[in-house]
């Protein structure tokens, strides 16, 4: 996935004048050739990043963002607004240390985005629609936190302040799974990772809720 940071031309954006936030925006796309389109005539490219999403909520980052997205600063999250506009001048002129300097601030814009994405969701279910919810939002934290704990039903929707008939609606509703559903994928997920470490079943076992060694098993072989 790409995330390109993109100034309209101005008189603010000669390489010596601060950029004004109204000419900076900021394109998302999941590939190279969406990004192509993106970039239109009037606008030019001050930075591109490439992210690559190699832990276990990858795939799910990658659904969630697999239309290209345009967000422009007026409207933005202001921890993304902060951040566009120091980088967007940190690039006007070289200076000491910019490598670095950019290579900690990429950090951040990636924070920042995911908290522009969670306060302004771009659709109508998903992740970023959950994580909206401060409801929904403290049980995904609590299975992220802690996916070997026992959870239930009930334990979940007591961390959401809710019946457990109004949370398992209200998730599966926005997750399009069920709770139970998506602790199972999650754990699934996360041992798939581990065993790739080299780490033995009985210890992923334990890391991620499994009754066994046996049981996550047939469990993995189940997804191939």
């Amino acid at each position: 996935m790409h995330i390109v940071q993109a100034v309209t031309p101005g008189p603010c954006s000669n390489g010596f004048s601060p950029i004004e936030l109204d000419a900076l925006s900021l394109l998302v796309c999941p590939d190279g050739h969406a990004l192509q389109n993106l970039l239109e005539a009037g606008q030019q490219c001050l930075m591109s990043l490439e992210v690559v999403f190699d832990g276990p909520m990858g795939p799910s980052f990658l659904a969630e963002l697999s239309q290209p997205i345009t967000i422009g600063m007026k409207d933005a999250d202001p921890s993304l607004v902060q951040v566009m506009s120091l980088m967007a001048n940190e690039m006007q002129a070289s200076r000491c240390g910019q490598p670095l300097f950019i290579n900690r601030a990429g950090d951040i814009l990636w924070i920042s985005l995911m908290r522009h994405l969670t306060s302004r969701p771009q659709q109508a279910s998903g992740l970023f629609l959950a994580l909206s919810d401060p409801r929904i939002a403290k049980s995904l934290v609590a299975m992220h936190t802690q996916p070997a704990h026992p959870w239930t039903l009930e334990l979940l929707a007591h961390l959401a302040g809710m019946s457990r008939t109004s949370f398992a609606n209200n998730f599966k509703e926005v997750m399009k799974v069920s709770p139970g559903k998506y602790l199972e994928n999650l754990r699934l997920a996360i041992a798939r990772q581990l065993v790739h470490t080299g780490i033995g079943l009985k210890k992923i076992a334990a890391r991620t809720g499994y009754a066994s060694p046996s049981t996550l098993s047939r469990a993995l072989s189940r997804m191939d």
